[in-house]
């Protein structure tokens, strides 16, 4: 084997874009939600999930869970806990009665709100280093690698 197909043989990790963008998504989001969990008793999903229904209501589960990007059993143990709260409400769709859909309760949306300016204060924290240009750089890029979707059987 030679050296160039060893090197091809090894994944390091701190260099593989998926990994890094994991890593850093997984820490973002649990710094964020320490500002919030404790206060409100609310788990990373369960958030998730709320914040989703707080910018459009009257989903299905299956509907969060694709928006999300979050596993199907993790958006149906969040959307549990959430209706056992009482903080999302689970009601027909308007324009098809037998497909049930999900909205923040009165209860919900009063933590929806209060729990907006922490995740914005977070984002702030974020950025303060960023110049404008490098924020629009971020956002180009971020929604080029979006867009790509790469599988993992494409080649």
């Amino acid at each position: 084997m030679s050296e160039n197909e060893k090197a091809n043989d090894t994944l390091l990790l701190a260099d593989f874009l998926p990994y890094r963008l994991s890593v850093l998504s997984n820490r973002i989001s649990r710094s964020i939600a320490d500002g919030y969990e404790e206060r409100f008793q609310l788990t990373l999903p369960e958030w998730r999930v709320m914040a989703v229904l707080g910018e459009e209501p009257d989903l299905s589960a299956g509907q969060v869970a694709d928006r999300t990007a979050m596993d199907k059993v993790a958006v149906s143990r969040a959307v549990s806990k959430l209706l056992e709260a009482g903080r999302i409400e689970r009601h027909f769709a308007n324009e098809d009665r037998r497909r049930s859909v999900l909205a923040l309760s009165e209860d919900g949306n009063k933590i929806y709100h209060e729990v907006i300016p922490i995740a914005l204060g977070y984002e702030a924290k974020l950025f303060e280093k960023f110049s404008e240009t490098e924020k629009r750089q971020l956002d180009e890029l971020l929604l080029k690698l979006s867009a790509s979707q790469v599988g993992a059987t494409d080649d």
